[in-house]
């Protein structure tokens, strides 16, 4: 027996694009052009191996990126070679 929704049952459609969007960075994927991140921070790894980034990086002033970036390439760099180690598993 098919399942069907109901009206009334269907997800909530994604709110429209606010006046904000207006200025947003578009980026076209259909040409397959590379396109650089460096604006949204550098990319920070986990102990299990997440990534994340610095969520305030745009309102850091120039000083604290830089230090921020040092830290960060120092940190990544112990916790990769933990992770290629064995000493932690990405998975646990």
């Amino acid at each position: 027996r098919a399942l069907t929704m109901a009206d009334d049952d269907a997800p909530p459609a994604l709110a429209a694009p606010s006046a904000n969007d207006a200025d947003a960075t578009k980026l076209d994927v259909q040409t397959g052009a590379r396109v650089a991140l460096d604006g949204l921070g550098p990319i920070v790894v986990g102990v299990d191996g997440t990534m994340s980034r610095i969520s305030n990086w745009t309102a850091l002033s120039e000083r604290e990126r830089e230090t921020a970036l040092r830290r960060l390439a120092k940190r990544n760099n112990e916790r990769l070679e933990a992770l290629k180690s064995g000493e932690r598993s990405i998975e646990s």
